[in-house]
């Protein structure tokens, strides 16, 4: 399902005086979130979003039957922002005549399947979103005192059809993440012969690492936990030859407690956007737990399978092993791949001799250096050379700037492990509303959680102070000399 002007060869060069005010890069969760939104803002505004893709899909290599969000269905792309939107996952059901069915269902987790699916409904219905069209970059137009969008509009065999431009008063990049490969296994995933494929591309090769003799799957987190169980539910009772391997010291689960939960709250991320540079960039590495662990009910699940696979007497032909890392790898001849392992606490290592494997290994915000090569004089970076984005999710350009260039889960190393959650992609998409229009369309809750996460209760600027009853202050506390 393609969206309104998805696709088509018709797409007319923007008329650069009657510029839009808000040009989308990228049509995933985000940006879709962000244009339906946009969509119901008083008095109107225009937009177009673009996406390379000729259609609208979510990790389509991953839509493991069973495997479920590890978010509510509220979740979606507009509740949290407003229930009212007639794009809520819903209003879908009920479009769909199915609101009693999913009543009686009692999910307040849905699959990712039927995430999908409704994601692909709004596609279809949310104008201004235009598919089959690759941004080639972004500029600053001083002159006009407008950005320039460059695009290409694609076939459908993803040839050139034709070359165009817009002009926004302001921009906003959604380009998503791409699948990460450790650089011990780059050469061996890039040649053809033996699969060793990421976990993204999974259903598409299913079939052949069914047939394998043996697979090894790489990787702790959640698709590593789908793909082995999924693996193992399917390979014979005693000859499942599977490996699961990961670098963390052990297959944990996800922290998944209600007062846990509240780092992903609009309070949690004002909390860690107020925090020094440094002081964010050695926290985002120890909360993995929050955003890298395995559900809890995938873990069972798997120890479940597992052990139902010992009714009979004997183990299954599965090993389960944490903490190693793959400090090498190779083929061996052309049918099997070779795996130089090392154990990080026994400071042992070894070799694996596989047939298939599965890089479960996450992935990394898509580079976007070439697309904004025409704005890297206006850009400013911190320290480390990323760009500085501020509380409103707006890249820090220079003053002469008069628009605004927005970001949409990219922000992590400024805004925290919520930014690629799902549950905060409606209430990013009403901020950025907010900021943009100048105004108030979508309302916002001036506190969305229990914890203080800070003495000092800093906060975005119209907020007042968490944690206090009226009239109540905090005593800041003096160190002792």
């Amino acid at each position: 399902m393609t969206g309104s002007t998805g696709g088509t060869a018709s797409t007319p060069q923007h008329d650069p005086d009657r510029p839009y005010d808000l040009v989308g890069v990228g049509i995933g969760p985000c940006n879709l979130s962000l244009a339906a939104l946009a969509h119901g803002v008083p008095g109107g505004l225009a937009t177009a979003f673009y996406e390379q893709h000729p259609a609208f899909h979510w990790h389509p290599g991953l839509l493991i039957d069973g495997a479920t969000l590890q978010v509510p269905f509220l979740a979606d792309l507009v509740t949290l922002a407003d229930p009212a939107s007639p794009w809520t996952f819903l209003n879908y059901l009920k479009s769909r005549d199915r609101l009693f069915p999913f009543y009686f269902a009692e999910k307040f987790h849905i699959q990712r399947a039927e995430y999908d699916a409704y994601c692909r409904w709004v596609s279809g219905l949310v104008p201004g979103l235009h598919f089959a069209h690759q941004v080639d970059s972004v500029r600053w137009n001083p002159e006009r005192r407008l950005f320039e969008v460059d695009y290409t509009q694609l076939d459908t065999d993803g040839e050139a059809a034709a070359l165009g431009r817009s002009y926004a008063r302001n921009v906003v990049l959604g380009v998503g993440t791409e699948p990460y490969v450790p650089e011990p296994l780059r050469p061996l995933a890039d040649a053809p012969g033996v699969p060793v494929i990421h976990a993204a591309d999974y259903l598409t090769h299913r079939e052949r690492l069914l047939a394998a003799g043996h697979v090894t799957v790489i990787g702790s987190g959640q698709s590593g936990a789908e793909v082995f169980l999924d693996l193992l539910r399917a390979r014979p009772a005693g000859a499942e030859k599977l490996h699961w391997l990961a670098r963390t010291e052990a297959f944990a689960p996800m922290e998944y407690s209600k007062l846990g939960l509240e780092h992903f709250t609009p309070d949690y991320t004002r909390y860690f956007h107020a925090l020094p540079e440094h002081v964010r960039g050695e926290l985002v590495p120890r909360q993995w737990q929050l955003h890298k662990g395995i559900d809890a009910d995938t873990i069972a699940a798997i120890h479940d399978e597992l052990y139902r696979r010992t009714l009979h007497g004997g183990w299954p032909d599965a090993v389960l092993t944490p903490g190693v890392r793959v400090r090498t790898a190779g083929r061996v001849a052309t049918t099997q791949i070779e795996l130089h392992l090392e154990h990080v606490q026994q400071n042992t290592r070894s070799r694996l001799t596989t047939d298939a494997v599965v890089l479960a290994t996450g992935y990394r915000e898509r580079p976007v250096d070439r697309m904004l090569a025409g704005l890297d004089p206006y850009l400013r970076h911190d320290s480390a050379g990323r760009a500085r984005i501020d509380a409103a999710y707006r890249l820090v350009l220079d003053a002469s700037v008069t628009g605004s260039v927005y970001v949409q889960n990219a922000e992590k190393h400024t805004h925290g492990v919520g930014a690629p959650d799902l549950g905060l992609t409606a209430w990013r998409s009403a901020v950025i509303l907010n900021t943009l229009t100048g105004k108030e369309p979508y309302p916002l809750p001036r506190r969305t959680a229990f914890t203080t996460f800070g003495l000092d209760a800093r906060e975005a600027p119209g907020i007042p102070p968490q944690g206090q009853a009226r009239g109540q202050k905090l005593t800041p506390l003096t160190p002792h000399l």
